[in-house]
């Protein structure tokens, strides 16, 4: 057994986290309940601002932060504040910002659909399995090469294009939105600089490219492909519907050194995404290249990026404090109790902070480490909170989902199979 003696300013951060969380599964309730007043009312705005689930963890941080310039000493608070690492979350913002352009989206396309057609053309299935087979495998597998919160993006810009803005059942929608996330969490372990959970314990247990993929590769491929198959054969109702032949003709409409520009200042901005200083300097040059050719140019998603970074720079300032009960916790289990334990625990907390608690641990051993970071990236598309690019899935795509967006219970089940499929393929 192990003894827990947490502090007065920890025990607030883990009330005001597990208050997030109750609050993240019961958005649908206060969307809800927003639709009972007038719109534009005061009640309406209220209720409706209670129920953006990117606005609830920055809401409870902003609480925890109050309650603690009460109870402590305010030079206590911002001390704490100055040592929160924020790299992450705006990472994502600016990276979320670069690939939403219509520059970058061409070129993924072009890729997608590329690689769909000579499937499409050699096993003679429909053209919208051999679509989405390609977009929910290549497209996560990119993570490991710009980044988990770019693939994200990229992906779920395009499956927005062909499958959520198409007529499919809402059980098509949460099995594809479950597949994402998840495909999108095992789809970084490749490189050990992509995915969160792994860059937080690559250096400080040695774990280079080699390790990676004679390690997590195969794993990772093949229970994306296996979930993505059986995925198919549950919607083949949904996507026979779709008849998406027509795709395979597009022609990109942006000049080519125009996608070359975009594509170098995403090059620099994931090879420097350590040090804000220079990723967000090189943002700001990059805004410049976008209104100097702003007639190949949608407009930027700089709302929805700043929303996702508000999200999980909230997770970072609530998230640092669980370290009390999540440590010991770690260090008192066993590598298969551990595989599991990582599992369900990275469903209520980010994957990244569970990993780098663990990197925490003295003398833990090999099997013990590949079982934590293994479980945190299986159960990495059980709930927006899970990993970090989720939040800018859910952004992208929560519209297509009714008045009442995304429900947490139905992503949950959604993501159920693959994380099973996964489950099974990475148990150490």
């Amino acid at each position: 057994m192990f003894e827990m003696n947490p502090s007065l300013f920890e025990k607030i951060a883990s009330l005001c986290f597990a208050l997030a969380l109750g609050h993240t599964f019961s958005v649908k309730q206060f969307q809800k309940k927003a639709l009972e007043y007038p719109a534009g009312s005061l009640g309406e705005n209220f209720f409706h601002l209670l129920g953006e689930v990117e606005v609830v963890f920055g809401l409870w941080a902003g609480v925890f932060i109050a309650l603690s310039l009460v109870f402590f000493d305010r030079n206590q608070t911002l001390e704490y504040l100055n040592h929160c690492q924020f790299t992450e979350p705006l990472f994502v913002f600016v990276i979320m910002v670069v690939c939403s352009t219509k520059p970058v989206l061409e070129m993924v396309e072009v890729v997608v659909l590329k690689l769909a057609y000579w499937i499409f053309k050699i096993t003679k299935v429909h053209s919208s399995y051999s679509i989405y087979f390609v977009s929910l495998v290549v497209g996560p597998l990119l993570g490991s090469l710009i980044t988990e919160p770019a693939a994200m993006t990229v992906t779920a810009l395009f499956l927005l294009k062909f499958l959520f803005q198409q007529k499919i059942s809402v059980k098509a929608k949460y099995l594809t939105l479950g597949l994402l996330f998840v495909n999108v969490s095992i789809g970084g372990v490749l490189t050990p600089y992509a995915a969160p959970p792994v860059l937080m314990v690559a250096a400080k247990w040695n774990w280079d490219l080699y390790f990676m993929l004679t390690h997590f590769a195969w794993r990772a491929l093949g229970a994306m492909i296996v979930s993505t198959f059986i995925v198919i054969l549950l919607l083949k109702k949904d996507l026979v519907k779709i008849h998406a032949e027509h795709l395979f003709r597009n022609k990109t409409t942006v000049p080519s050194w125009i996608m070359m520009a975009h594509l170098g200042a995403l090059f620099l901005i994931v090879l420097t995404h350590l040090s804000p200083v220079i990723f967000v300097g090189l943002f700001l040059f990059f805004l410049g290249l976008v209104k100097v050719t702003m007639e190949y140019q949608k407009n930027l998603k700089l709302k929805e990026s700043l929303l996702v970074g508000f999200f999980l720079a909230g997770l970072v300032v609530l998230g640092g404090p669980q370290k009390w009960w999540l440590q010991p916790l770690i260090s008192s289990l066993n590598s298969y109790s551990l595989y599991l334990g990582a599992a369900v625990l990275t469903a209520f907390t980010d994957n990244a902070a569970l990993t780098y608690l663990g990197s925490q641990v003295e003398n833990l051993q090999d099997i013990s480490k590949f079982a934590l970071v293994a479980g945190s990236v299986v159960g990495g598309g059980l709930t927006v909170i899970a990993n970090a690019p989720n939040p800018a899935g859910y952004s992208i795509l929560n519209s297509e989902f009714g008045e009442q967006g995304i429900s947490p219970m139905q992503l949950f089940l959604g993501a159920l199979l693959p994380t099973v499929v996964s489950a099974i393929f990475f148990f150490p």
